[in-house]
């Protein structure tokens, strides 16, 4: 009977497909490295030169599979409180209900909703930005600089930026000069990197 070597062959010819098919990637947690990471933001000056600050208390989580960026979801905290531009005078002043009002508003969000026009290693990232109690969409460019081991654990690492207006979110206060610019910028400039190890 050729019942039986045929039923062979065909089990056979599934186990040899079933080898190759491709396999579903799970995405993995991974937590931000603080001491390898910034959060950070420029602004215009009198209109000529640029003030540079960070954020130095932020959480932020990673989800995502190196070999597909598409999975990439990300949720950003920043604690408001913890501006630095390296003058107490100015940082006080952010903190002021003049700009932030850190008192009412301590935190600074960013939810991730979808990834997008991936090219090699750059894409955008798609979310909500919460600043002042107003939620915004904007759109991140980003790169994926790649990852790397040490000891035991697996590291990777991210850059994006965007740039905002910041009266959109209440960020209102300004003075003009002599010349009638402003003293402050409206526009401002975005800039995370990140480092994460996978948990």
């Amino acid at each position: 009977m050729k019942i039986i070597p045929s039923l062979l062959s065909t089990f056979l010819l599934v186990v040899v497909l079933a080898g190759f098919a491709p396999t579903e990637r799970q995405a993995a947690s991974w937590s931000v490295d603080k001491v390898h990471s910034n959060v950070g933001f420029k602004v215009k000056h009198l209109g000529i030169s640029n003030v540079r600050g960070d954020f130095e208390d932020y959480e932020a989580t990673l989800n995502f599979d190196p070999e597909d960026l598409g999975t990439l979801e990300t949720n950003v905290t920043v604690q408001i409180a913890s501006i630095d531009t390296e003058n107490d005078r100015r940082d006080n002043h952010l903190r002021s209900a003049d700009f932030f009002d850190a008192e009412n508003h301590p935190t600074m969000t960013f939810v991730s909703k979808e990834v997008r026009n991936i090219d090699g290693n750059e894409f955008e990232i798609v979310g909500d930005l919460t600043i002042r109690g107003t939620t915004k969409e904007v759109v991140l460019d980003a790169a994926f600089l790649g990852t790397a081991v040490m000891g035991d654990k697996e590291r990777s690492a991210f850059e994006a930026s965007t740039t905002i207006n910041r009266m959109d979110y209440g960020l209102a206060w300004n003075n003009l000069t002599e010349a009638g610019g402003f003293v402050v910028g409206h526009d401002v400039d975005i800039i995370i990197e990140l480092e994460a190890i996978k948990n």
